[in-house]
C-alpha cells in the first residue's frame, strides 16, 4: 500500500506544477453560516427578513452588511451562491465539505488537505505541511492515506505551538537521545526477521519531531513578532490572528492551513447572532486577501471560505434559521480563478428549494485539484484493496 501510494505521488504528471497555485486556505466557518446574511443577500425579499445589503466594488454585485471590508477586495473573490449537498447533519456535512465525499462506514477519506500534502511534491519544510488553526471536534484527517497526513492542530497563534520546547535541558536532553538509541537497537536484535522497523516509522517520526523542534520556521506561528497596525487590520481576535498565522505559513511554503471560526449554528435568533460572526469574519477574510496580494502570494494561494451547510430562507419560531443544504454559499479567491464574479443563485422567494446552476460540494474539491494539477479522477488503492478516486466531481468549468 504505502509503495502504492508513494508510487502515485511521484508520477511524472504530478511533478508538473510550476504554474500551478502551491497553496490552499481553507476558512471554515463551522455550524452554517446563512448564505442570505453573508454572500447571498436578497434585500427586500421574503426571504430576508429585514437582513439588508451593501455594495461592493464589483457592480451589482452585493454582500451581507457587515461585511463592509470584504466588499473591497470582490474583485478578488468569486462566490459560489448554488452549493449544494444532501448532507443536513453537522458531522456529517463536515466531513463531506472536506473530503468531498459522503461519510461511508467502510472507509474513512482524507481531507484536501490531506489529499494535496499526498499527491503533490513535498516541499523543504521542518514544519508540517497541513496544518489546522482553532480546530473544533472534527479537524482534517488522513483517512486512508494514513494518520501522518492528519493536520497539525494548535490554537490561538498568540500562544507557543504546544509541545515543541524540551522539559529537560541541552546536556539531559543529549543523555536521553543516546538511551532512547541503545533501548531501540537492543529492542531490534534478533526481531529483524519478525519485524520490518522502517514499517514503524518510529525512527523518522523522531528525527521529524526533532527537526521541527529546532525549526526557525516556527517563527511563522510566532505573529506576535510581526508590526502591530498589520497584526490589527486582521481584527483582534483568535480567527483573525489565525488567518494571519495562515500568511505566514503559506509564506514559509505551507501546502494546506485551514482556520476555523465557530458559532454560525444560529437556531435562535439568527440575525444578532449571524451579525457577530460576521463582525470577527469581515476583518479577517479582507485582509486575508489584500496580505496575499501584497505578499504576491494570491495567485500561488487558493482561498476558499464556507461552512457545511446553509440556513433556511424561513425563521423559524424563535426567530432563528436552520440547516439548509439545499442552496448556500461559499467564496473562492486566488489560484489564478478569476474574481469579480457570481456563480448560481437562489430563489429570493424561497419558493424554490433548487437553485440555478447547482454546485455540488465534490465539484468544488475536483475544481481545486485540478487547478493544483493533480487528474481527480485518479483511483487510489486503500489498504483494504478498494479503489477510490481522488474525487467524483465534475469541473466547474464557469469558474475555470
Amino acid at each position: 500500500m504505502a509503495d502504492l501510494l508513494a508510487a502515485n505521488a511521484q508520477s511524472p504528471r504530478n511533478k508538473k506544477h510550476s504554474a500551478r497555485p502551491k497553496s490552499v486556505i481553507l476558512l471554515w466557518l463551522a455550524g452554517g453560516p446563512s448564505q442570505l446574511e453573508t454572500f447571498d443577500p436578497h434585500p427586500d425579499s421574503a426571504t430576508s427578513f429585514g437582513s439588508q445589503a451593501i455594495s461592493t466594488t464589483v457592480k451589482g454585485l452585493q454582500l451581507g452588511a457587515g461585511l463592509e471590508q470584504t466588499a473591497e477586495v470582490m474583485q478578488d473573490v468569486t462566490l459560489l451562491r448554488s452549493v449544494i449537498s444532501k448532507e443536513g447533519d453537522h458531522e456529517r456535512a463536515f466531513y463531506n465539505i472536506k473530503t468531498g465525499y459522503r461519510p461511508n462506514p467502510t472507509v474513512i477519506h482524507p481531507s484536501i488537505g490531506a489529499i494535496l500534502c499526498h499527491q503533490l511534491p513535498q516541499p523543504k519544510m521542518e514544519i508540517p505541511t497541513h496544518i489546522s488553526i482553532l480546530p473544533n471536534q472534527w479537524p482534517a484527517r488522513g483517512g486512508y492515506m494514513g494518520a501522518k497526513f492528519d493536520a497539525f492542530q494548535m490554537g490561538d497563534p498568540r500562544q507557543a505551538v504546544p509541545d515543541v520546547n524540551s522539559y529537560a535541558n541541552e546536556q539531559r536532553q543529549a543523555q536521553r537521545k543516546k538511551g532512547l538509541s541503545i533501548v531501540e537497537s537492543t529492542f531490534l536484535k534478533g526481531r529483524m526477521a519478525q519485524l520490518d522497523s522502517q514499517k514503524t516509522f518510529h525512527r523518522q517520526s523522531m528525527a521529524n519531531a526533532r527537526r521541527l523542534m529546532a525549526s526557525d520556521q516556527l517563527k511563522a506561528f510566532d505573529v506576535s513578532e510581526a508590526p502591530k497596525e498589520e497584526r490589527l487590520a486582521y481584527g483582534d481576535t483568535r480567527f483573525g490572528r489565525a488567518c494571519f498565522a495562515a500568511v505566514r505559513l503559506v509564506e514559509t511554503g505551507v501546502r494546506c492551513i485551514e482556520v476555523t471560526l465557530t458559532g454560525w449554528d444560529t437556531h435562535v435568533n439568527n440575525h444578532e447572532n449571524q451579525g457577530k460572526r460576521i463582525k470577527t469574519l469581515d476583518p479577517a477574510f479582507a485582509a486575508l486577501i489584500k496580505d496575499l496580494k501584497r505578499r504576491k502570494l494570491l495567485d500561488d494561494t487558493i482561498v476558499l471560505c464556507g461552512g457545511e451547510f446553509g440556513r433556511t430562507p424561513q425563521l423559524n419560531s424563535v426567530e432563528g434559521r436552520d440547516h439548509w443544504p439545499k442552496g448556500f454559499s461559499m467564496a473562492i479567491a486566488g489560484g489564478g480563478f478569476s474574481g469579480g464574479r457570481t456563480i448560481g443563485a437562489t430563489d429570493p422567494s424561497g419558493e424554490k428549494e433548487s437553485p440555478v446552476n447547482p454546485v455540488r460540494v465534490q465539484d468544488i474539491h475536483a475544481t481545486i485539484q485540478h487547478k493544483m494539477g493533480l487528474d481527480f479522477e485518479q483511483e487510489l488503492i486503500t489498504p483494504v484493496g478498494r479503489p477510490i478516486a481522488l474525487s467524483e466531481g465534475n469541473l466547474i468549468q464557469e469558474l475555470l
